[in-house]
């Protein structure tokens, strides 16, 4: 079935390039997160967040120690010794977790926050390069098995964005 898919897309690309059809590929995704301004608020999020990657980074290693201390001695610790080792180790575990979580998220949102204010510029992007283009048909990157990189606008559609925010 995959050999009859490919067959006919190959067939179908032969007939567009006879008929004359323009084709591009864009990955909107990496268009827009190249863009200038997404790489400030990317520095902007990491700046935001600094404290809690330097929390997490604390705790990894925090617990790094316990689980080597735990391992090296634990012939000679006590049971309650150990107890006492897994219980600050969960804890740590939480603690990571939870901040992992609270930045995942924080990130999340910004992003898409990002995404729902710039969508116009993407938009816009988009149109001015198929326009200049002249192409007759634009797919996303994401539902074509196979492209030449000659076929791939996502860079021009970049360039555009940043000419916007200048």
């Amino acid at each position: 079935m995959l050999f009859v898919a490919a067959a006919m897309l190959g067939a179908g690309s032969l007939n567009a390039q006879d008929s004359g059809l323009k084709i591009a590929i864009l990955d909107m995704s990496t268009a827009l997160l190249n863009s200038e301004v997404a790489k400030g608020v990317e520095e902007e999020l990491q700046a935001e967040t600094s404290v809690d990657q330097d929390k997490i980074r604390a705790l990894a290693e925090q617990a790094k120690k316990l689980q080597d201390q735990l391992q090296k001695d634990a012939e000679v610790l006590s049971e309650s010794e150990q107890r006492r080792i897994v219980g600050e180790l969960q804890e740590l575990q939480n603690q990571y977790q939870f901040l992992f979580q609270k930045l995942n998220t924080l990130s999340n949102e910004r992003r898409q926050q990002f995404q729902q204010a710039y969508s116009a510029n993407l938009v816009q992007a988009i149109s001015e390069v198929v326009e200049e283009g002249g192409y007759d048909l634009v797919l996303r990157a994401e539902v074509a098995l196979y492209f030449d990189s000659a076929f791939d606008i996502t860079a021009r559609v970049t360039e555009k964005l940043n000419l916007q925010s200048q």
